[in-house]
C-alpha cells in the first residue's frame, strides 16, 4: 500500500513537472517517501493512544459497574433494615397500647 502510494506521487510528480531528471525525480519521491514515513509513524502513535484509552475506558466501566453492584446490594440490605425496624416499631406500638390499657 504505501509504495502504491509513493510510487503513484512519484508518477504524478513527473506528470505535474513534465520530463525531468533522474536525479530530480529521485530528490521528489524521497522527499515524500520521507514525509510518508513520517505520516505513518505518527499514524501509528495515535492509533497506540486510542487503543490504549479504549483499555482504560473499558477497565473504567469496569468498575463503575462492579461499584453500582454494591451500591444496589446496599441498598437492598438498607430495605431490609427499614422493614426491621418498622416492624419493631409496630412491636413496640402494640406493647405501649397494652400497657397503656392495664
Amino acid at each position: 500500500m504505501r509504495v502504491a502510494t509513493v510510487a503513484g506521487m512519484g508518477l504524478a510528480s513527473v506528470l505535474v513537472a513534465g520530463c525531468a531528471s533522474d536525479s530530480a525525480l529521485k530528490q521528489q519521491v524521497d522527499s515524500l517517501s520521507d514525509r510518508m514515513t513520517k505520516v505513518e509513524t505518527r499514524q501509528g502513535d495515535l492509533e497506540s493512544k486510542v487503543d490504549a484509552q479504549g483499555a482504560s475506558a473499558k477497565a473504567d466501566a469496569q468498575r463503575a459497574e462492579a461499584a453500582a453492584a454494591r451500591a444496589e446490594a446496599a441498598a437492598g440490605r438498607a430495605e431490609d433494615a427499614a422493614r426491621r425496624a418498622e416492624a419493631s416499631a409496630d412491636k413496640a406500638a402494640k406493647a405501649f397500647e397494652l400497657r397503656q390499657r392495664k
